[in-house]
């Protein structure tokens, strides 16, 4: 489990703190004792496919899905092959009505990630089948850090918050910086109270474009 030298950098401090350094034994417990996932290469995907430098845009997810072989390390992706679970779904239902994006053939967002689209869940790992069960270990205050830092960028992000605990972390973010774009979270229970016919992507794209910042190709699919 190892961040890639851009992010090490930025997050030095958190990496050598004492509830890092207990997280890390906790998971090393777990994987022991459990099935985690993410698998343990893929825990920085994020960080890995998106450089701190490159970060334009960051989603935030909550938890890893916790079902075998769904989970990589991206928030709201799930690996190539791996049917889309129903929040992503309404992901690319959405991306459809906004763009005219065809329905992608896979559910790997990977494509996303590099072009500097940090997907980002606020909790990194979970138990197989226990939802939640990763929650207040130490992941938290370390990702609530990558915020704090991206949003100390001095060119403009745009941070887009589904739901209300991503919405929480507007407390992280300076408006008058970086660009807040929230809505209900893209699941089921909530993507028609407001989250379908919000249209994130265009609206991000608008933002970068503005900032004379290349636009995300949110159709691109490999």
């Amino acid at each position: 489990m190892q961040l890639p030298p851009n992010w090490r950098s930025v997050l030095r401090k958190q990496i050598q703190a004492p509830y890092f350094v207990a997280l890390t034994e906790f998971l090393d417990s777990e994987r022991r004792d459990h099935t985690v996932y993410p698998p343990e290469s893929d825990v920085f995907n994020a960080f890995q496919l998106t450089p701190f430098d490159a970060v334009k845009v960051v989603i935030l997810g909550q938890d890893p899905y916790h079902d075998d072989g769904q989970a990589h390390g991206l928030a709201f992706s799930v690996r190539p092959g791996v049917k889309p679970p129903p929040s992503l779904r309404n992901i690319f239902k959405e991306l459809e009505t906004d763009l005219g994006c065809p329905k992608p053939t896979s559910g790997d967002l990977t494509p996303w990630a590099k072009q500097g689209v940090l997907l980002l869940n606020t909790v990194l790992t979970v138990r197989a089948h226990e939802p939640h069960s990763h929650r207040g270990k130490g992941w938290e205050q370390f990702t609530d850090a990558a915020i704090s830092a991206v949003a100390g960028k001095a060119e403009p992000v745009v941070f887009v918050l589904w739901g209300a605990p991503a919405q929480k972390k507007s407390a992280l973010i300076d408006p008058a910086r970086h660009t807040i774009l929230k809505a209900p979270h893209p699941s089921p229970l909530s993507a028609h109270s407001g989250f379908f016919g919000s249209r994130p992507f265009s609206a991000v794209n608008v933002v970068l474009e503005s900032a004379d910042s290349e636009p995300i190709d949110w159709c691109r699919s490999t």
